[in-house]
């Protein structure tokens, strides 16, 4: 743990402080109108100051787990202690070696093949498209997404209409079940930090409440710009700004499950003026931020990324440090596989490196089972001291496959076969896997109905966004 019970308790009574004292500025009439019924008071039109009692009644509404499902039958009940996961994160740009360029829909739809082979990433966040409309973006990038991985889609929203058109089409990948039964889909936004609900964070609340499906409430307090540069005092203003939309999303659907997430902190660079995400104290924030959401009894989300910019070997070192601390902490949804500076691109070849990175430290988050099969005393005792090894014994061969990891991309042979093999670098490996799956035939996840209900539902969202 990065802070004790102690140091939670004061960052979480520093946060009510300021919940109470400075308030929330919120840009929605009604949604100022709900917080006032609940006991809130309105200092002006748009600022809402929250008492504890609200605040705390909160965290007592939201339930202790978040469910989170795919189309491969897998359901994961993501909780403090519980699972960790891996998605990949949003950005503007696509990275091909040196190149950055528009991301376009071809190439959303090559990333989501990539991560559908990538054994270690549960999940898809959608990014911007710059061959489509800005406020369409949701919706089609969700069908292209849909189209090409059965892994769990987690769209970015840019309005509040396309986060209901999101839902819809959800809906309709599900043959009949709910969105609460079986989340395939989450959603969220971003507090403008610190303290500043947009309307367009609020109606994207609204739009996508009443369904079950998962809400990420997003801090990103920046230290040393937006937030004191001192980490205690940023998680203060990030644990307000998060337990603020706490209290809305439960007013908004009591009982949502929400995800805490005070994983996309950052701390300004004083030399560079630039938002950091690979550096130590984003890890030390991140982690923290774990703590934080164990001492409310939340699930929680984090942001591995890096400043490089392409996938080489400063970006495997920030990746590999802020992956594995927020695996350590029990961060429950790791964002980021797949990003390069400071999360504005996405990368195929780092993507299918991060696949690599995460199953190094989801093996570290296994750790030490220690039961009657792992102990292994019948084996030891038969094998002993006779001279024999445990090589071919019949414990190996029952366990190993469960004990020992294998990597795809990091090279485990002697030299003499490193070097037969072409002498490849860990970058020019994740090259070849880009290629080799982008080779093979493509494998498509919607049937005729469902290709034909979310394209109809793509076109009313087109047609309304021209209006």
């Amino acid at each position: 743990m990065i802070l004790s019970d102690n140091d939670c308790r004061r960052i979480h009574d520093a946060a009510l402080e300021i919940l109470d004292t400075v308030g929330v500025r919120v840009d929605s009439p009604e949604i100022v109108n709900l917080l006032r019924d609940a006991g809130a008071a309105v200092v002006e039109d748009s600022v809402v100051r929250l008492p504890a009692e609200l605040v705390e009644w909160a965290v007592r509404q939201a339930p202790r787990q978040a469910r989170i499902a795919d189309r491969r039958g897998n359901l994961w009940e993501l909780s403090p202690g519980g699972p960790t996961l891996v998605l990949t994160g949003n950005a503007l740009y696509i990275t091909r070696g040196r190149e950055r360029a528009d991301l376009n829909s071809s190439d959303l739809a090559e990333l989501a093949r990539i991560v559908d082979a990538c054994p270690n990433i549960h999940g898809m966040v959608g990014t911007s498209i710059a061959d489509v409309p800005p406020a369409c973006r949701d919706f089609v990038g969700f069908r292209i997404m849909a189209r090409h991985t059965a892994k769990h889609l987690r769209p970015c929203i840019y309005t509040p209409r396309g986060g209901r058109l999101v839902m819809e089409m959800a809906q309709a990948l599900l043959d009949g079940a709910s969105l609460r039964e079986r989340p395939v889909v989450s959603t969220g936004f971003s507090i403008l930090s610190p303290l500043h609900w947009t309307s367009l964070a609020l109606g994207v609340f609204q739009q996508t409440a009443g369904f079950g499906a998962p809400v990420m409430i997003n801090s990103e307090p920046l230290g040393g710009a937006t937030a004191p540069v001192t980490l205690a005092g940023c998680l203060a203003v990030g644990d307000a700004d998060a337990l603020s939309g706490l209290v809305i999303n439960q007013l908004l659907e009591p009982g949502r499950p929400c995800i805490y997430n005070l994983g996309f902190a950052h701390v300004i660079d004083m030399a560079s003026a630039i938002a950091l995400t690979g550096a130590p104290e984003n890890a030390l924030l991140q982690a923290a931020g774990a703590d934080l959401a164990r001492y409310h009894g939340l699930p929680c989300a984090a942001w591995m990324s890096t400043e490089a910019m392409t996938a080489d070997a400063q970006a495997t070192l920030e990746k590999t440090m802020t992956g594995a601390a927020h695996a350590a902490a029990g961060v429950n949804l790791i964002w980021g596989a797949g990003n390069l500076e400071s999360t504005l691109a996405m990368s195929p070849e780092a993507l299918v490196a991060d696949d690599e990175v995460a199953g190094y430290f989801l093996r570290f988050r296994e750790g030490v089972p220690v039961n009657e099969e792992t102990l292994a005393l019948d084996a030891i005792r038969e094998i002993g001291l006779s001279g024999r090894d445990f090589l071919t014994s019949e414990h190996t061969l029952a366990n190993y496959r469960r004990a020992l990891s294998r990597p795809r991309l990091a090279s485990r042979v002697r030299r003499s076969t490193w070097e037969a093999r072409g002498a490849r670098t860990l970058e020019e490996a994740a090259q070849e896997r880009v290629r080799e799956v982008l080779a093979a035939e493509p494998r498509l996840y919607l049937d005729a109905r469902q290709e034909a209900e979310l394209e109809r539902l793509e076109r009313i969202g087109l047609d309304g966004a021209a209006v």
